[in-house]
Order: C-alpha cells, then structure tokens, then sequence
C-alpha cells in the first residue's frame, strides 16, 4: 500500500532533517573529483587574491600612511561587491555557472596582468591603486555568486555542510600562505611581485573549470527571465523568505562592526608596532591559520552549542581580538590577537553561509546567495569607510575599543533572530499546481494576473485558518505575488476570499515552477481546515495584448482544481 499525500510529506521531512542532523563525514565530500580539483584549483586562486591583497594595503600605505586613506583601500575592496553583487547573482540563475565563471576568470587574469604592470612600472598613486583595486573587485564580485552556486551543482545537499567546512579550512589555509608568502616577496623582490603571483594562480582556476562538465539544467519550457524582473524577484523572495531574513539580520549586526580588525590591520603593524610587511604578513597569516582550525573544529562546537550560540561566540571572539590590538604593541600580543579575530571571522561568516544555503530553492539560490554576499560586502565597505575616520579622529585603540563594544551589543539585539531554521525543510519543485485550461492562447506579456481563491472554513473559530493563510500569503508574495489580501465575506459566515497580482502572464506560470514540496505540505494544512476545497479564479487584465484585430471585453479565465491556484 502506498503512503498518503500527508504520509509521503512527513516521511520526506523526517529523511531530510535526519541527513541534516547526522551529516557524514567532513572527508565523504572529496568523494566527488570535480569538487576536489575545483576546490584545489581554487585555493591556488585564493592564495593570489591573498597575496595581492596584503600588497594593496601594504602599498598604500607606503604611498599615504592616513588611516582614511588606508581604510579607502577596503572600501575600493568590498564597495563593488555591495553594488553588482545581485545582479551577478540574477545573472547566475539564468546563465549557465560554468560558461559565466570561464568568462568572468579569463578577464580577472589579464585585468591583474596589467594591475601588476603599473606597479611594476612605478606608476602607481594612490588614485590609481585605488581605481584599480575598485575594477578588480567589481569583476570579482560578479564572480562570487557563480562560485557560490557551485556547490549544490557539485555535492549532494547532505555534503554541504561538509563541503562548506572544506570550503572554509580551504580559504584560510590560501589566507594563511598568501599573506606571509606576499610579505616575503615584497621584501625580496618588491611590492608587483605578489600581483605577478595572482596572476598565475588565477589561471588555474580557469583550468579546472574547463575540466568540469556541470549537469544539464532541468528544462522548464519557459521563456529565460529577464535581468531586471530576475533581480525583483530575487529581491521579493529574499524579504519574504523569513529563514533568508533572518541570517540578513544577523549578518548587518556583526560585521560593520568586524570591519575594523581588517581595515586596521595594516595601521597597527606599521604605525602601532613600528614593523614591516613581513610582520603584518604574518599577522594576516595568524588569522588565517585561526580560522582554518576553527573550521576543523566547527562541526563539534556547533554540535555542542547550536548555530545561533555558535555565531554569538565567534562575535565575541572578534571582538576580544579588536580590544587586545587596541592595547597591544608587541609581537606575540598581537599574534594571539590575530589568531582570535581569525578563528572568531571564519565561524560566523561559515555558519551564516550554510544557513543561507540551505533557505534557498534552487530557483533563486544564485540570487538569494548574492543578496547575503551584498550584505556582507556592504557591511564590510560602510564599517571600513567608518573605522578608519574613527582611527584618524580619535586613534587606534579608540577605534579598536568602540567596534568591539557595538559587535557585542549587536548580539542581543538581534537574538531573536534564528539560524538555520529552515533545516528539515524540502525546497525542491513541488510541481502540484494544476496548469489552467484557456479558452484562447495568451501571450507572455499580458497582465496583470488576478487570481481570487475562495476558502470555507470548518468551524466557528477563524483564528488558526488566518494564522495558516497568512503563511500562505507569505508564500505568495516570496514567490511573485503582490497586492495580497484576505477578505471575509460578510454575507456568509466562514467564508473568506484571497486575492492577489501577478505581474504578467509569464510570471505567472514562473509561480507555478518555485512551489516547493514544503509549500505543498503547508498548503495542505490549510486545506485540512476547510469544509471543501477552495475554488481558484484566474484573471486577465482587459488592457492586456492581445492576438488579432477584434475587440473583446475583459479575458476572465475560470477554473476550479483540488489543489491550490496555478
């Protein structure tokens, strides 16, 4: 005998919070080559962005030693990111990965090519450092979400999490290489060589793409989404998706604040301790080495203290580290400092990436992943722009003290404000919405869609079927819907009427694609509280195109299905 709808729902939740509960191994995700070899490949990339980082710093602060000035190399950093980040994103869910990333790569090698020129050449101004470093950053950051959205094509969901910690112990390891490395190649042989280095790392990122074939993309016999509707829509979902929303919250309450340990880095090495490149290498290396062994210990600790504790304890690792440097003029004070920060960075930036990870459909996931990464890059541009007028106005230490201070005042703030609760939950394409039947053939264009769902409840008591009604709205408005509204009929009692827009007709079949399995099953809870199935209405604005010469009065298109409006 097979399993009810109900059965198979329970049964599907219960199978995905078990592998999410007891995921495998961290080593079964090298299982997969393609992951291995990308993951390689990339962290010989990683160690050159590294490299070139620290000389950037390094650079201009031989060329203007202001705090402003010094911070502004941050803000060139991480300001592209904040702005083409979503679009990068939207591009991601529409393009092929691969074939965007091959593109993306090759530029970013000829774009260091010639940054390294400039610097070689002696060329280079602080105008120019920065101009250079905003172009490199805005081609990365077009990037970023491509290599985000890897993952998932690569791993099955229940290695992401495994994935993720090696994705982590990866880039702190390439950060703890890199710095050091750029240090001793900047004393050794002067501040272009480390750019030279990216240069050729980079390129082997380029390779082990071009060795992965990715999977076919499942065919929705759908028209491509436009840049700018694919942008709203990413937009829409991410502040209707309250498991999205919720890691948003808590990404803007840490790291404006966290900020200041890497835009200041570079002032206490040279100007605090009176040191060199090698030592603010090592600095950068020592953080590094601290986050890799926290992403080694992640997986326990996380076990043992739960996602949203875990993130509060990596803030206040962050911030002990910040209010050490502001005091510390030795080496090995500052060592244990940068070891902290490290340790403390990586935990929460690992948590609150698997726990946007796993909120999104794979509809919208390069979206939904550039909207998380905007927040972070965002927040890091603001807070560094901020710390470093703070250090030129009032100091180092004072600077230091007051970032600190907020990250953990930011904690209880924003504690109600879960992570990763959107575990257990199953996002993949539901599919159960019935197609309507259509009297004549409507373009794409046409619109907007009003669609009216008449509901009946069971029972005197209206509460529990608004609360469900309005997680259904809810959902609605994440997945296209607008102008979303409840209306109780005052002629009758227990019925209720729910209308909401859709933009188009093509974004009304788009709806139809992004029900998830967890869409239906909270779909079906609302329909246990009715006395018979609700009766879906469909129609077309009367302005819309249409197909010949005639005039014709409002299109109204009706159709009653036993499952939910399509």
């Amino acid at each position: 005998m097979g399993l009810s709808f109900e059965e198979r729902g329970v049964e599907t939740v219960r199978v995905a919070t078990d592998e999410l509960e007891c995921p495998r191994s961290a080593w079964a995700v090298f299982e997969s080559r393609a992951y291995t070899r990308i993951l390689a490949a990339t962290m010989f990339g990683l160690t050159g962005i590294a490299m070139s980082d620290a000389a950037s710093a390094w650079l201009m602060t031989s060329l203007n030693a202001d705090p402003l000035a010094v911070s502004m190399v941050q803000v060139a950093a991480f300001l592209p990111m904040f702005m083409f980040t979503l679009p990068a994103g939207a591009l991601v869910d529409i393009v092929e990965p691969r074939r965007f990333l091959l593109a993306l790569e090759g530029f970013i090698t000829v774009l260091i090519v010639g940054f390294a020129l400039v610097v070689t050449l002696n060329l280079a101004t602080p105008a120019a450092l920065l101009a250079l470093t905003f172009v490199l950053s805005a081609a990365w950051s077009i990037a970023a979400p491509a290599w985000a959205a890897l993952a998932p094509l690569i791993v099955p969901r229940k290695d992401l999490e495994a994935a993720a910690a090696a994705n982590s112990i990866g880039y702190n390891v390439s950060r703890a290489i890199g710095p050091a490395l750029g240090g001793r190649l900047i004393a050794a042989f002067g501040v272009a060589t480390p750019f030279w280095g990216f240069a050729l790392a980079n390129a082997l990122s380029v390779m082990a793409l071009l060795s992965w074939k990715p999977p076919p993309r499942r065919d929705r016999g759908l028209p491509a989404e436009r840049l700018f509707s694919a942008m709203r829509a990413g937009l829409r979902h991410s502040f209707y998706n309250p498991h999205l929303r919720a890691t948003l919250v808590r990404t803007i309450a840490v790291f404006p604040f966290a900020a200041a340990f890497i835009t200041l880095l570079p002032l206490v090495a040279r100007s605090q301790m009176t040191a060199g490149p090698q030592v603010y290498g090592m600095l950068l290396a020592t953080a590094s080495v601290g986050g890799a062994l926290g992403s080694l210990a992640r997986p326990y600790v996380k076990h043992w203290l739960g996602p949203d504790r875990f993130v509060a304890a990596g803030t206040i690792a962050v911030a002990a580290a910040m209010t050490l440097l502001g005091v510390c003029h030795s080496l090995p004070f500052a060592l244990s400092a940068a070891f902290l920060a490290g340790a403390g960075w990586t935990t929460v930036i690992a948590s609150l990436s698997l726990s946007a990870q796993i909120s999104l459909p794979d509809w919208v996931r390069g979206r939904g992943l550039s909207v998380f990464l905007t927040a972070v890059f965002g927040s890091i541009a603001l807070g560094s722009l901020f710390w470093g007028f703070v250090a030129g106005r009032l100091g180092l230490p004072a600077a230091h003290f007051l970032a600190a201070a907020g990250a953990i005042a930011a904690i209880p703030v924003t504690w109600s404000w879960r992570l990763q609760t959107a575990e257990g939950m199953d996002l993949t394409p539901s599919r159960h919405w019935q197609a309507p039947i259509l009297s004549r053939e409507v373009e794409d264009e046409s619109g907007p869609v009003l669609i009216t769902v008449r509901y009946h409840i069971a029972g005197d008591d209206p509460d529990p079927f608004l609360d469900a009604i309005e997680q259904v709205g809810g959902q609605r408005r994440r997945d296209g819907a607008y102008a979303w509204g409840i209306f109780a009929d005052v002629a009758e009692k227990g019925v209720y009427l729910e209308t909401f827009l859709i933009g188009s007709w093509l974004e009304a079949r788009y709806l139809r694609e992004r029900v998830t399995i967890a869409d239906r099953q909270r779909e079906e809870r609302l329909h246990a509280l009715l006395e018979e199935r609700p009766t879906v209405t469909l129609m077309l604005h009367s302005d819309s195109p249409r197909t010949g010469d005639e005039r014709q009065p409002d299109l109204h298109y009706f159709f009653t299905t036993s499952e939910t409006p399509a």
